[in-house]
């Protein structure tokens, strides 16, 4: 009867004899130590990363949009500094002063132009009244840069709510002032927007907006936990009574970048700061056109960010340092046995997968839905440039202009 025989006793009671099991084998894996501990540092990598994505990253897209009010509560001022604008402020200015917004200013600071910046904003200021001007003159009584010319920017505002944006950029609608308004709470001082870039052609618009995107999604993500560390100058606000009770820049005047990141990290807190994330109030603005620009551009980031709070520096030097590790794990375990390959390959598929849950809907909620498909190597060459950048802002030259 095959492997075993039935037969009934004379009880009645079915019996089961000559029974025979097929033998089954298992392969027991043998890693050596040096296979354990890489691997184990591996997945403690993974471990690490999955709470940047599972409880930061994935709470901002479940994170439920808001409206943009109908309603206008109080008047505000815009600020733009700009340093020879002129074909930037001839194509987005408009947009800026067109807003629907029923009592606002404009306040562009021009810092010192020679391209034709002052005689555009002068025969502007004579054609829209919401337009005021602010003239920065070359002279050696003042330290020159951007603080600088925002805090002009600040003084000659007319009212506390302050919205910031730069001269390349242009709101997605003109409803962006009445989703950037100060919000009903007055508690709340510090409103934080987002900028997408433009879309171009070529791969390093697609690294730059890649960029722009895990950037979004950190401090949009973090603020949401309570723990707000920065802002973007193109799109943001916060109140002039603040800024000046706590005496602007002076804390960090001395470096060329932080007029945006560094006045949020220092005074933002879950208590003051909300964030606005409806497409309508997004800014878009022009990218760089160059990798020279770029790397200029990173660099000042890169200055401006030692001074964050130790707490801030922590999460972000960890989350990069984590990236930095797996990818060297993993590159290590490729020069092991079949077996620690495999298993190593396994986490890193992991990995994809868990990201591929989250990202590509954060992707298209941020702008950016046509970079969803190509995220995994997005992911990869951007780790191993902002690692070039980071080299070259630790053993450049130090001194950065804004412009």
């Amino acid at each position: 009867m095959g492997l075993c025989d039935l037969f009934f006793s004379t009880s009645g009671v079915l019996q089961i004899k000559n029974v025979k099991f097929a033998p089954i084998y298992f392969n027991i894996v043998i890693l050596t130590l040096l296979e354990i501990i890489l691997l184990s540092l591996l997945a403690f990598c993974l471990l690490v990363q999955l709470y940047y994505v599972l409880f930061v990253h994935l709470k901002l897209a479940n994170t439920s949009i808001e409206e943009v009010p109908k309603i206008a509560q109080k008047p505000l001022s815009v600020i733009i500094c700009a340093r020879n604008e002129i074909k930037n402020l001839e194509q987005y200015l408009s947009s800026v002063l067109n807003q629907n917004y029923p009592d606002f200013e404009v306040v562009v600071v021009n810092d010192r132009s020679w391209d034709g910046t002052e005689e555009f904003l002068e025969a502007w200021e004579k054609k829209y009244a919401n337009l005021k001007v602010v003239k920065i003159l070359d002279n050696d009584k003042f330290l020159a840069g951007k603080k600088f010319a925002v805090t002009m920017g600040i003084k000659a505002a007319k009212y506390d709510w302050l919205v910031f944006t730069d001269a390349d950029c242009t709101p997605a609608t003109d409803s962006w002032l009445m989703d950037m308004q100060q919000p009903s709470d007055e508690n709340v001082e510090i409103v934080l927007g987002y900028s997408p870039y433009l879309k171009r052609k070529g791969l390093l618009n697609a690294l730059i907006r890649f960029e722009t995107f895990f950037t979004a999604v950190n401090y949009l993500g973090f603020a949401i936990k309570g723990m707000p560390y920065m802002g973007v100058g193109r799109n943001m606000a916060y109140k002039k009574s603040l800024f000046f009770k706590h005496k602007g820049f002076a804390a960090h005047m001395h470096i060329p970048s932080g007029d945006d990141d560094l006045f949020v990290n220092a005074h933002a807190n879950k208590h003051n700061t909300e964030i606005r994330l409806n497409q309508e109030s997004h800014v878009w603005s022009e990218p760089n056109h160059t990798w020279a620009g770029y790397l200029r551009q990173k660099k000042r980031h890169f200055g401006a960010g030692k001074l964050y709070k130790p707490k801030h520096k922590f999460i972000l030097s960890l989350q990069i340092i984590i990236q930095f590790l797996f990818y060297g794990f993993f590159s290590g375990c490729m020069f092991l046995s079949r077996e620690a390959q495999y298993i190593a390959g396994g986490i890193l598929l992991l990995s994809i997968v868990i990201r591929c849950f989250v990202y590509p809907k954060l992707l298209k909620r941020l702008n950016y839905g046509d970079l969803r498909w190509w995220f995994p190597i997005l992911d990869i060459l951007l780790f191993f440039f902002l690692t070039l950048n980071g080299f070259l802002a630790l053993f450049g030259k130090k001194k950065v202009n804004w412009k």
